[in-house]
């Protein structure tokens, strides 16, 4: 059974700054993708950033330049730097493990809210 647990999350003032973390836990072969996903009320979840196990990256326009994703291959845990907090950037973020590019498996989320 995959466990994925979120952690990092709060509240923050606009122009701050928060760090996200993410284990897998419970399989030990196949990790590929691991993501950072984030839903506001009223809206539906879209991918925050993404980072495969070799290392390659992508983000949301939204974030790009202001957020940094990266990972730790041997602790299956998963990074996501967060700077210059908007408060349009509130909202749960969720994590993504995918197993063998088949299964994918979520964490309970973290929310984040920015607000002064």
């Amino acid at each position: 059974q995959v466990q994925v647990v979120e952690s990092g999350g709060g509240l923050v003032q606009p122009g701050g700054s928060l760090r996200l973390s993410c284990t897998a836990s419970g399989r030990i072969f196949g990790l590929r993708t691991m993501g950072w996903y984030r839903q506001a009320p009223g809206k539906q979840r879209e991918l925050v950033a993404g980072i495969t196990r070799d290392g390659s990256t992508n983000y949301a326009d939204s974030v790009k330049g202001r957020f940094s994703i990266s990972r730790d291959n041997a602790r299956n845990t998963v990074y996501l730097q967060m700077n210059s907090l908007k408060p349009e950037d509130t909202a749960v973020y969720y994590c993504n493990a995918n197993y063998w590019e088949i299964d994918n498996y979520w964490g309970q989320g973290t929310q984040v809210t920015v607000s002064s």
